[in-house]
C-alpha cells in the first residue's frame, strides 16, 4: 500500500475536463488504497491551476477526508494533502 500518491497537472493545465478528471481519479485512487498523502504538482505559472486545485479542495467530499494541506516550503508549485480515512467496517 503506497503511503503517497503523486499527480502532476502540467500535462493538462489548459484542458478543464482533464484537470477535473485527473484530480478526481487521484482522490479515488487515494481513497481505494487508503494513501496517507496525495502530492499535487500544479506548477508555478500564472497561478490559475493552483486556484483550480484550491477550489477542488473546498468540495465537501474532499474536505471530509482531509486532515491537513501543506504547501511545499521549497517548491511553491506543489502541495500535499494529508488524509484521515474513516475506520473500515462501519
Amino acid at each position: 500500500m503506497p503511503s503517497e500518491i503523486k499527480i502532476d497537472l502540467h500535462d493538462c493545465f489548459n484542458r478543464s475536463d482533464d484537470i477535473d478528471r485527473a484530480l478526481n481519479d487521484a482522490l479515488a485512487t487515494a481513497r481505494r488504497l487508503r494513501a496517507k498523502t496525495l502530492q499535487i504538482v500544479h506548477g508555478k505559472g500564472s497561478g490559475q491551476l493552483k486556484k483550480r486545485v484550491q477550489r477542488f479542495l473546498q468540495q465537501p467530499e474532499v474536505k471530509a477526508v482531509t486532515r491537513r494541506i501543506d504547501n511545499d516550503s521549497k517548491n511553491w508549485g506543489r502541495l500535499f494533502i494529508h488524509f484521515r480515512w474513516p475506520e473500515k467496517g462501519c
